[in-house]
């Protein structure tokens, strides 16, 4: 494993994205324990991807507009739900002094779908991982299951960070309406553009 694999992986994660910012939003309206669910939830939604891309499936996604369109829209459209429901302050955003056991369910499905609905994380694995694996490697597809594992272990632990942190000043937050309205707008509407994004985004 290359000192490249590690910086560019670390980048890639640590760089906002539709999974950072529904971990820093669950520390910040639900606490710590929200958000290391929120990061395992959002690394677990990285499987399908990884997986996609080691079997070869995300070539489909690629070549196939039809593929790529409907999960394309599909996470345009959870991406646009997760607008309403954080301006609305309903689902898995909605402020709870404690997470009990289903609320943390509610959290994990939601980081996951947030993954799997967006069919650019399949395209960049299978762009991605293959630059780390050389051509004459002799077990290509244990160095590929490796560099994954590798991959989401970082993201674990950077969204960990993410989410703590926003668990941290979580207290100034939600003890100070006007400013609680604000941060559901902020997350609203960057929801909104993640999801216009998306819905602009070609294979």
């Amino acid at each position: 494993m290359s000192i490249e694999f590690l910086v560019t992986s670390l980048i890639v994660i640590a760089s906002p994205g539709t999974g950072v910012l529904f971990t820093l939003a669950a520390g910040l309206s639900r606490g710590a324990r929200a958000s290391v669910v929120a990061a395992f939830g959002c690394t677990l939604g990285i499987i399908p991807h990884m997986a996609a891309a080691i079997l070869g499936l995300a070539a489909l996604l690629h070549t196939s507009a039809l593929a790529f369109q409907v999960l394309k829209y599909l996470g345009v459209a959870y991406l646009l739900y997760m607008a309403w429901s954080a301006l609305k302050e309903t689902g898995a955003l909605r402020v709870e002094p404690e997470v009990g056991a289903r609320s943390a369910i509610q959290v994990t499905v939601t980081a996951v779908l947030i993954n799997i609905l967006n069919p650019k994380l399949s395209i960049f694995f299978l762009a991605f991982l293959p630059q780390f694996v050389r051509a004459d490697q002799a077990d290509a597809l244990g160095h590929m299951l490796l560099l994954s594992a590798v991959f989401m272990a970082l993201t674990f632990v950077v969204f960990v960070g993410y989410g703590l942190f926003a668990a941290s000043v979580r207290h100034h937050i939600i003890s100070r309406p006007r400013v609680l309205a604000w941060m559901r707008r902020t997350f609203a509407a960057a929801f909104a553009a993640l999801g216009a994004r998306l819905a602009f985004a070609e294979r």
